[in-house]
């Protein structure tokens, strides 16, 4: 069976673009209210986006055969996989900010729309680099395996979200107010319309999740360069970002090697989009697949038996509903330093 070309017809793109679309507008719906999201309801609707995207490859399977379905689902698990690690700095820019429980819902909601758009461009220009100049493959491999190595022997690297580049922009350009107004982006202060906390938060999730995007974007292209079977995998990841984050949040610390899973998981991206240039050529999918499983399976394993019967969050610890600060928006943490965070072994700007 032939791979799905990277021409798709224009009615498979506003499709399945209209899918995302209704499947966002469902979500804002059912969460209008700015309620603090529970454990139950965060499973129920982890459920529904993980059935949305099997689903999905399912129709492609149908539509394109097993190849495309195996591209797909090869990387919706690389996507996956990498979110798990996102989860970890979103609960640390929760926790800095201390933003509250009943709008980290909305942040992430935005959050993800920002992501599916910013995504998008780096695949068609990821895809057209690759397809155009062969050496890119090269580069883009060697960006993965340093990813990975950075990944698993420097991971501890702190991140201050207050550092963030755009977010020192955002205050410098715009007047902001360092206070929660409710659930709004915006407010009115004398007269004048000022940045509320709630915004400078949504950029740093966004900025944070522009420099996730290189990695994920390029281990799936190291899969395909089908924009088509690329986003679609971005896309039923990160929808299902929200709820991951209020499933995992609390749970994180059981996963104390899963970054090692991650790291061979792009170093072995790296390796195969460099051997794509070679003439050992492009991996078979099935094997991509299993390779896949088999890493996230070992990592997940591992971590858990690791900390089996670890002692549970102490009394008043920060879970993904909880509004304890690690410290202030403005003011220092304690001995001077940032809150501590991982992400990828990269300190961030």
């Amino acid at each position: 069976m032939q791979e799905l070309p990277s021409a798709v017809p224009p009615w498979a793109w506003l499709a399945l673009a209209a899918g995302i679309a209704v499947m966002l507008a469902v979500d804002l719906l059912a969460h209008r209210d700015n309620h603090v999201i529970g454990l139950r309801e965060a499973a129920l609707w982890s459920a529904v986006w993980i059935a949305a995207g099997l689903a999905f490859g399912a129709v492609l399977w149908v539509w394109q055969g097993d190849q495309a379905a195996g591209a797909y689902y090869a990387g919706y698990l690389i996507e996956k996989a990498l979110s798990v690690d996102n989860v970890f700095v979103f609960a640390l820019i929760f926790s800095y900010f201390a933003v509250p429980a009943a709008y980290q819902h909305k942040v992430l909601f935005w959050g993800v729309i920002g992501a599916l758009v910013f995504r998008l461009v780096f695949i068609f220009v990821g895809a057209e680099l690759l397809q155009t100049f062969f050496w890119t493959a090269y580069v883009f491999g060697a960006f993965l395996v340093y990813t990975g190595y950075k990944m698993a022997f420097a991971h501890d690297a702190e991140i201050h979200p207050d550092r963030n580049l755009l977010v020192r922009l955002i205050k410098k350009v715009l007047p902001v107010d360092a206070a929660y107004h409710g659930d709004r982006f915006f407010t009115r202060i004398g007269g004048r319309r000022v940045i509320t906390l709630l915004m400078v938060v949504l950029v740093a999730v966004e900025a944070t999740d522009l420099i996730f995007a290189l990695d994920s974007v390029a281990a799936i292209l190291a899969i395909t360069t089908s924009t088509f079977i690329v986003w679609a995998a971005n896309a039923f990841a990160v929808l299902g970002l929200r709820s991951l984050y209020f499933c995992l949040a609390g749970l994180l610390r059981r996963f104390t090697h899963l970054h090692y899973g991650l790291a061979v998981l792009l170093g072995f991206a790296g390796v195969k989009l460099i051997l794509s240039e070679t003439p050992v050529g492009k991996l078979p999918i099935p094997l991509t697949l299993g390779v896949i499983v088999a890493i996230l399976a070992v990592s997940i394993a591992w971590s858990l038996l690791a900390t089996r019967g670890a002692a549970p969050p102490e009394p008043g610890q920060d879970t993904p509903g909880g509004e304890r600060a690690v410290t202030a928006p403005d003011s220092p943490a304690p001995d001077g330093a940032a809150p501590g965070g991982t992400r990828r072994g990269q300190a961030r700007p």
